[in-house]
C-alpha cells in the first residue's frame, strides 16, 4: 500500500464518507417509494457511488423485499450475490426494471 500523507488520508476519508451518504439517501429513497428502481440503475452510469452499491442492497431498500425475497430475486435473474449495481448486465437491467417498473 503506497504511504499516504495526512492530508491524502483526511481526503479519502472525506470522499468515503460522502459516498457512504449518498448510497444510505438512495436505498433511503428508494425505502419511501420516492424513486424507482430504473433510476438509481440510471444514475449508476454517472455516480461512482450508486455504481458501487451492492445490488443486495439496492433490493433489500425496497418496500416488500428482504433477505430471502431480494435472494430469489437474484437468483431468478442469475445475478451474484457479490454484484454491484455497475457490474449488471443489460438482461439483468431490463429484468430488474421490468419486475419493478
Amino acid at each position: 500500500l503506497p504511504t499516504l500523507t495526512p492530508e491524502q488520508r483526511a481526503d479519502a476519508a472525506a470522499r468515503a464518507t460522502a459516498a457512504r451518504r449518498t448510497r444510505a439517501l438512495v436505498r433511503a429513497e428508494l425505502k419511501s417509494g420516492d424513486i424507482k428502481i430504473s433510476e438509481v440503475i440510471a444514475r449508476a452510469t454517472a455516480d461512482e457511488a450508486i455504481a458501487k452499491l451492492k445490488v443486495v442492497s439496492l433490493l433489500e431498500a425496497l418496500p416488500g423485499v428482504g433477505k430471502a425475497k431480494a435472494a430469489t430475486i437474484m437468483a431468478r435473474h442469475h445475478i451474484a450475490v457479490s454484484r454491484r449495481v455497475r457490474g449488471l448486465g443489460q438482461h439483468q437491467r431490463e429484468a430488474l426494471t421490468r419486475e419493478f417498473g
